[in-house]
């Protein structure tokens, strides 16, 4: 069972599903709303744990309604806790989603996922010991990102950063990070002057760049690779980049190949976009394994 440290975001993603997305200034009417547990950190750990996993948070939440919800949706998840306090001055994190023409649109509130500093970090250092891997996303402070990278170097435990949202990345962090998976718009922000090849070619093997229903791209040092995606019925795909994320950490802590990682991954994410929230079509491993 590979052990898996996830730094990052735990919200509860507010979801409004509408057949129109109303433009600036336009009022719509929308057909439901549901609450469910989200933030890119919390879906990434659970949808780790739910893949076989040996899950570790590391994380804040408020000490409100929303926090506790967020805490017993991790352990009905079998992820541990040990490392996500609840503060008092902030309330937790939310995410609010439209789902319209088949697509989703997403504004973020931070609140308390903002705790997550990188003193808050060298607390839980205790938690890295004896990790595959760590993840980390970046709905957290940028100096986390930056101070987890170099935790992760020091202790040479891989690190896999999915940079979402998107913003430029320190060299350094690129350095130090083992595995870097922006979809294709966050690629372009964060390699500015490059084309998708060069980035590629410049960060063999690191670099992979999520391309929605094409696949996965990345240079294995020779040639230019194209996973492809698996063809379904899309659903809710909030949680589509989460899952492949995980799925691909998971995989490659096993000790997995590059290709078949990414593979196995894509299979997860295809999965997942076929129920609704970001959590709830996240699969177990019997049933990615039972369509590979």
């Amino acid at each position: 069972m590979a052990k898996i440290i996830v730094v990052g975001s735990s919200s509860i993603d507010l979801v409004v599903t509408s057949s129109k997305r109303p433009g600036a200034g336009e009022t719509v009417l929308g057909e439901s709303f549901k609450t469910v547990p989200g933030g890119k950190g919390a879906n990434q750990a659970v949808a780790a744990a739910r893949l076989g996993a040996d899950v570790t948070m590391i994380g804040r939440v408020g000490d409100d309604h929303f926090g506790e919800q967020i805490l017993n949706n991790f352990k009905d998840n079998r992820v541990t806790i040990d490392h996500v306090e609840p503060v008092t001055h902030l309330e937790s994190g939310t995410a609010h989603i439209t789902l319209a023409e088949g697509d989703n649109s997403i504004i973020v509130i931070k609140a308390a996922n903002n705790e997550v500093t990188p003193n808050y970090i060298d607390r839980s250092m205790d938690a890295f010991r004896g990790a595959d891997m760590v993840m980390i996303q970046q709905e957290i402070p940028e100096e986390t990102v930056t101070h987890v990278s170099r935790v992760c170097k020091k202790l040479g435990i891989p690190l896999l950063l999915n940079p979402a949202p998107a913003r430029p990345l320190e060299e350094e962090v690129i350095e130090n990070a083992a595995y870097i998976t922006p979809n294709e718009h966050e690629a372009k922000l964060i390699f500015a002057d490059l084309t998708v090849s060069e980035a590629l070619r410049q960060y063999p093997n690191k670099l992979f760049i999520t391309e929605g229903s094409r696949g996965v791209r990345y240079f294995d040092g020779t040639k230019e690779v194209l996973v492809p995606s698996y063809k379904v019925e899309a659903v809710d795909t909030t949680g589509a980049g989460d899952t492949f994320n995980a799925a691909f950490a998971v995989a490659l802590a096993e000790g997995k190949p590059i290709f078949e990682s990414v593979r196995f991954a894509n299979r997860a994410a295809s999965l997942s976009v076929m129920k609704f929230g970001a959590q709830g079509g996240m699969p177990k491993r019997q049933e990615v394994e039972a369509q590979m």
